[in-house]
């Protein structure tokens, strides 16, 4: 493992990997020691987009671990006024031990990857978000035990996060169901790669058929547009009849977890009520973006 670019490029050995590093992470850092495996290293951390989750979790994550994590506005530096990707990359290479980078074109981070000459790691790209979904993993897993064989249902729009869980969830040898709009499918690649699964995955756009039997129903914001905008409006109007409710979730397993990457437009992808009845298991989630990420820091630059 050379980056963390797409969850596409590790095994699933590797991604098995990370999560037990990741879970041993988490339990010495319950018991208040903290391994300082970053001892020594200095990680950038390049956002073009805004954050909670992953500039705090990041933030947190190095200095537990003894590391540097300098954060950096993407627009404040050079390459907000023109400087080359690539040399912005071959410079920040020769002073940081890894860069993190949360942008907008998978294209671009993949160019940065090409010449920094360090480990990048994917904060979110309009493509992916395999931090995100490890953490899911992770918390799937700690709650129920095992991932092959689990069904995992997302229900919401075609992007980042659809891609990567589809991704994700076949890699850990889960049943992966995916329920999106027509117009709002995932990226063709992704479909591609998901179909190779043969009966593993399944595409629909009828949420309730999309649900069924489900151990495990993920989304994520749907409408990202401005309120008020026409876009925001014509998502309002596509994705009627997509929003996660308790009366939906009656149709998986009577014990299904849910989750949500966060933030949450209660009452547009999710109701109020299923996400407080869910809250336990979402903030879990959102917990483990910390120890995920550590685990992903330390098998880039500790060897583990």
């Amino acid at each position: 493992m050379e980056h963390l670019l797409k969850l596409s490029s590790l095994t699933p050995d590797e991604i098995i990997h990370i999560l037990d590093v990741a879970d041993e992470y988490k339990r010495l850092h319950k018991a208040g020691t903290d391994p300082k495996d970053l001892q020594g290293k200095a990680i950038a951390l390049m956002f073009g987009k805004h954050s909670t989750r992953t500039r705090t979790s990041l933030e947190v994550g190095i200095y537990q671990m003894g590391g540097l994590g300098n954060y950096m506005n993407t627009s404040e530096l050079q390459a907000g006024r023109g400087e080359p990707l690539k040399d912005t990359a071959r410079v920040l290479g020769r002073y940081y031990d890894c860069v993190v980078w949360r942008t907008y074109r998978q294209s671009d981070l993949e160019e940065f990857a090409e010449f920094a000459g360090v480990p990048v790691i994917n904060g979110l790209t309009d493509f992916c978000h395999p931090c995100q979904v490890l953490a899911d993993l992770m918390t799937i897993r700690e709650r129920r035990g095992t991932l092959a064989g689990r069904k995992l249902c997302f229900v919401g729009d075609g992007g980042s996060m659809a891609n990567s869980l589809i991704v994700g969830g076949l890699l850990a040898g889960m049943q992966v169901t995916c329920v999106c709009p027509e117009a709002y499918r995932p990226a063709a690649d992704v479909l591609m790669l998901a179909h190779k699964y043969g009966s593993q995955f399944h595409f629909t756009s009828d949420p309730v058929e999309g649900v069924r039997d489900a151990d495990v129903v993920a989304t994520a914001v749907w409408n990202t547009a401005a309120p008020g905008t026409a876009e925001s409006e014509q998502r309002l109007r596509d994705f009627v009849g997509f929003q996660l409710t308790g009366r939906l979730l009656e149709n998986a397993k009577p014990n299904a977890l849910v989750l949500h990457c966060l933030p949450a437009h209660r009452g547009e992808e999710i109701s109020t009520a299923l996400f407080e009845q869910h809250a336990d298991e979402i903030f879990d989630e959102a917990e483990n973006r910390l120890h995920v990420q550590k685990a992903v820091l330390a098998v880039l630059l500790a060897g583990k």
